[in-house]
């Protein structure tokens, strides 16, 4: 095949969802609509954490970075796969796919580190609770999240300069809705060994250890939970995990499904529709899942609607 380096090649193709031409003009209406949902929710629960004294908390310290993450992580794909199909114009420039890409594993890198943070500030609060306030103070919080920050930045600029020395084919056209580094390594002439192992150890340290963190966690929660005598104890403390349990299971349970056990049958449509769930659907889930399961987020927007009605007055 022909082979062009990254200085020729000019752009790629996003083939994008695999839906039919008379059907776009609803599926755009459809991803707008979900991309505006998990924008103002996510932004809706960082207003209430910052204006609710009552949320000042580590919990919803983590939360707040949940939902900042989760909006840029929506921002990174959907505006261009809705301007793709408005236009119909499916070309993005090479500098604009690798950025994407970077900030697309930037994101997604986020995402896991906050969800074990999340994690283990539960697991203090169930198995450690006296000694909570002293645990996860201010220090501890800010630094694991800064630690995030660090090491999604490290991984997500370790992919993108490692895929930047690569050359790619005449074939330019990704099979997927955004650029992803999968499709992007297939379409290339280069060895990608290194890449492919970039990618086996990164997954190693950014997916896999933080979900043996996160199921340790809930197994010493779990094994408390069955220590304590009352119902009411049980109650409190599943309360207190349901929400990110519920989180985690669906954003760990999509992708292990497309990554880890993909079926040996899997064709592209398929594998980009699953990719739709943990990039567009959870995103626009959580908002709702802490809102609705828990007491506090609605009692701080009650007190927010409240305060509103007061002043229009």
């Amino acid at each position: 095949m022909k082979r062009e380096n990254q200085s020729s090649m000019s752009e790629f193709l996003l083939l994008g969802l695999p839906i039919q031409p008379k059907q776009q003009g609803v599926f755009f209406a459809l991803f707008l609509g979900v991309y505006l949902n998990t924008v103002l929710g996510n932004l809706l629960i960082i207003l209430l954490i910052r204006l609710d004294p009552r949320l000042h908390t580590p919990m919803y310290f983590f939360l707040s970075h949940l939902a900042l993450t989760d909006v840029s992580f929506s921002s990174v794909t959907i505006p261009k796969m809705l301007i793709n199909m408005k236009t119909q114009d499916q070309s993005i420039p090479y500098a604009g796919c690798i950025t994407q890409m970077y900030f697309f594993l930037f994101f997604t890198d986020l995402d896991n580190f906050l969800l074990t943070s999340m994690a283990y500030d539960r697991y203090v609060a169930v198995c450690h609770p006296l000694h909570y306030s002293t645990i996860m103070g201010q220090g501890l919080c800010t630094l694991l999240v800064t630690v995030s920050w660090i090491l999604s930045c490290a991984n997500a600029l370790c992919h993108t300069l490692l895929l930047t020395r690569l050359s790619f084919c005449a074939d330019h056209s990704i099979p997927h809705f955004f650029c992803d580094l999968g499709a992007l390594l297939k379409l290339s002439c280069s060895d990608t060994s290194l890449n492919e192992l970039a990618i086996f150890t990164a997954g190693v340290a950014v997916i896999v250890l933080p979900f043996i963190c996160i199921l340790i966690s809930y197994g010493c929660i779990g094994t408390t939970i069955l220590k304590v005598p009352s119902t009411k104890g049980i109650c409190k403390a599943l309360s207190t995990c349901g929400s990110h349990l519920s989180v985690v299971s669906l954003y760990y349970g999509t992708i292990i499904g497309l990554y880890f056990f993909p079926s040996s049958n899997t064709s592209r449509d398929k594998s980009t529709i699953a990719s739709v769930m943990y990039t567009v659907v959870t995103p626009l889930l959580n908002p709702f899942i802490y809102s609705l399961r828990n007491r506090n987020m609605m009692g701080a927007l009650e007190r927010l609607l409240h305060r509103a009605k007061v002043l229009s007055q």
